[in-house]
């Protein structure tokens, strides 16, 4: 199982970063990304916290505020398992929460010509 899961977590990295998930202005923004992918927090909410569907909702661009998320990721009741401090530390949560923060908002449809037609 540990392979299985190693195996797991380079396939997320690798995709990551062919996807190309934008530059980070920062080190604690470099580092949420790692962890962000690492705790598999990518696949319901995607690789740019942009959502999944049905699975996750979007992060971004309204990252709530770190304390809400820290309350909401440790205590969750719904279809998010809660990730107790033992598993996501307070650091790593403020990690990725950076690294949402420091995500680029997406672009308007209507502001893409194409789109707006």
């Amino acid at each position: 199982m540990r392979v299985v899961r190693s195996q797991v977590w380079l396939a997320a990295l690798a995709a990551g970063l062919v996807f190309g998930l934008g530059s980070m202005s920062s080190s604690a923004s470099e580092k949420g990304k790692l962890l962000f992918v690492k705790h598999g927090c990518w696949q319901c909410h995607g690789f740019q916290g942009q959502g999944g569907g049905v699975a996750g909702p979007a992060l971004v661009p309204n990252v709530m505020p770190l304390e809400a998320m820290n309350s909401f990721v440790r205590n969750s009741n719904r279809a998010m398992p809660p990730y107790k401090e033992a598993v996501l530390s307070n650091a790593d949560l403020a990690e990725i929460h950076a690294y949402l923060v420091a995500l680029p908002k997406p672009a308007d449809p209507k502001s893409i010509k194409l789109l707006a037609e």
